[in-house]
């Protein structure tokens, strides 16, 4: 039994019956069932799993924030309050939710132009994102659409967050070598870097400080159970405060925090923010309840409990509602921290609260503990989250397998990093939709004949030698019947007549890949049956699904063909033509 697991093995069933039971507000209160079922012998192993998160928790939370260009306090406020929304809401035993790297340039597409430098209009529009991407999670999960994001292949998620990535390490650039730049957009990002530190801009001394904190990370990533990140931000705030680098070499550091804890604040912006915020909005719900969907399937496999995905997106959603009102950004589960909590023994979710509550001690009690940490530190701390969002090796046997959804991967790549995060996780669904009706639009088709010693009619295209029914063509279409790709059936399977070496008398298509049929494919049904009937051939229709047999029936199609034209297989319809028309085919050859 994996350690992890926090419910006994007799409990499990029982715990997914009861899940998918609950009525009412319990239902969308899954940490109180926690709760009630809650053993003391976990308390331990929360308490000491949520100390040790903090330790991530907080250079995390900060570097985050000031990557999505807002003053690094608020990266600890959206880590405080949705921590503990869902502790209550969310029904991941064991995910941490907080600041996240697939977020940041997204947040910062939107906060960038529209704020003009003024921290508190940044704030107020990143907490408006986190409001709408909490209320589109919620809506969805009300609705049960926790399915959608599977509609975003893997290749192209693929290529938006190897995007993402690029662009994220890209905006952090500057902050390593010590430099500001003027510039938006990651093309523009890149020329500017450059000139900058070709005209020798870069301050040495906080390149080497960044340069070492992202190598200390680096090193340290490999070893689950080291605090990596705290051991490089630690040495990097002692090293800058020991050796006063702020004052003799000009090293930029965080300062003092302010002290207290985040307060309910309504996030007011301008009627010229809508549009953007609610893209932006939206574009966050995608992409984060994306990432915590997936690490939550993959710790529910690990703990083997069962987690309901509309309730996850519920819980993702109440929680970026909370950031929203309560001074933070929007916010996702995060890959690097889970993980961490797990090491350190994590039972349930009071491993998240513990470490909210160490959080907001240590803005009440030592808010200046941090004043010396450089932020070439934190930029180390974010460069090194996207490296670990690229994705190269699946991509590698992507391009092995099929080498157009690699491509397609690649153009959602360049489409985040030449347009931005928001504009190229438009061009991510529009690519997505495209991909999905490539195969309705386009499919494959064949003339089938007889295989000597193999069972069954196939492809001609692959069995040059297949026997063809003399007066007979047996047409299979791989796909649903709709207005895209009607057309085409039609010329292909007219295509098909013309080509049969012997006059053609009946026409059977084989139906089973046949799914829907729509109205304007019965129209062209219609169309079709008088073609032939003028030719003096007729149409069958073999293993056709009951439900699609019913559309038929609605459209009239069905009495039009007569219920004679109907095989279930497609052996039954070669029977039936074979004996209605004299055909001289050997009983062996069936």
């Amino acid at each position: 039994m994996n350690d992890s697991n926090p419910l006994p093995e007799p409990g499990r069933i029982a715990h997914r019956v009861k899940a998918g039971d609950q009525t009412g507000w319990a239902r969308w209160m899954p940490g109180l069932q926690t709760l009630r079922q809650y053993q003391l012998a976990w308390l331990r192993h929360d308490i000491v799993a949520g100390l040790v998160l903090t330790t991530m928790l907080v250079p995390v939370g900060i570097a985050y924030a000031q990557a999505s260009g807002l003053p690094g306090i608020y990266g600890l406020y959206a880590t405080i309050v949705p921590l503990l929304a869902y502790a209550l809401c969310g029904p991941s035993r064991i995910l941490v939710l907080g600041p996240d790297s697939s977020l940041v340039a997204v947040i910062l597409a939107v906060v960038l132009p529209l704020s003009g430098g003024d921290p508190q209009r940044a704030v107020a529009l990143a907490g408006m994102m986190a409001i709408v991407s909490g209320a589109v999670c919620i809506l969805a999960g009300v609705a049960r659409l926790g399915f959608v994001t599977e509609l975003l292949s893997k290749p192209i998620r693929y290529g938006y967050m190897n995007g993402i990535a690029l662009t994220v390490l890209i905006s952090q650039l500057p902050k390593l070598f010590g430099f500001s730049i003027d510039s938006d957009g990651p093309l523009r990002n890149i020329w500017a870097i450059v000139t900058a530190v070709m005209e020798g801009k870069t301050n040495l001394t906080t390149f080497m400080v960044g340069a070492a904190t992202l190598a200390v990370i680096l090193l340290l990533k490999g070893y689950k159970r080291v605090p990596g990140i705290l051991i490089a931000v630690a040495g990097a705030t002692v090293a800058v405060g020991v050796l006063d680098l702020a004052a003799r070499a000009g090293v930029s550091v965080l300062g003092k925090l302010p002290q207290g804890l985040p307060a309910f604040a309504i996030p007011w912006i301008t009627t010229a923010d809508i549009v953007p915020v609610l893209m932006g909005g939206g574009a966050v719900a995608l992409i984060s309840f994306a990432d915590t969907s997936v690490l939550s399937r993959v710790y529910a496999a690990r703990t083997r409990t069962y987690v309901d995905p509309n309730q996850e997106m519920v819980g993702l959603g109440i929680a970026n509602l909370a950031a929203g009102f309560f001074q933070g950004f929007p916010i996702s589960s995060s890959s690097s921290r889970t993980p961490v909590a797990e090491a350190a023994g994590s039972k349930t979710q009071l491993t998240g609260v513990v470490g909210a509550l160490a959080v907001a001690l240590l803005l009440v009690v030592a808010p200046n503990l941090l004043q010396y940490l450089p932020t070439s530190a934190l930029a180390a701390v974010v460069i090194a989250s996207a490296i670990g969002l690229f994705e190269f090796s699946d991509l590698r046997r992507i391009y092995r397998i099929q080498r157009w959804e690699f491509w397609l991967s690649i153009a959602c790549t360049v489409g985040v990093a030449v347009f931005g995060a928001i504009q190229g996780i438009g061009l991510a669904i529009v690519i997505a939709v495209i991909e999905f009706l490539w195969d309705g639009w386009r499919p494959y088709s064949a003339v089938l004949g007889r295989v000597q010693g193999i069972k069954g009619y196939h492809d001609t295209q692959r069995y040059p030698d297949a026997r063809l029914i003399p007066g007979l063509v047996l047409f299979r279409w791989d796909a649903p019947l709709f207005f895209a790709n009607a057309e085409l059936f039609q010329d292909r399977l007219l295509d098909a007549v013309a080509a049969s070496p012997t006059p053609v008398r009946c026409l059977v298509v084989a139906a089973e890949p046949v799914t829907s049929v729509d109205v304007t494919s019965a129209d062209m049904l219609v169309e079709l049956v008088g073609t032939l009937h003028a030719a003096e051939i007729e149409l069958c229709i073999a293993e056709m699904k009951d439900p699609v047999k019913d559309k038929l029936k609605r459209f009239g199609l069905f009495a039009r063909l007569g219920e004679q034209a109907f095989f279930p297989t497609i052996g039954t319809a070669v029977d039936s033509y074979v004996l209605t028309h004299g055909v001289d085919w050997d009983e062996e050859d069936r």
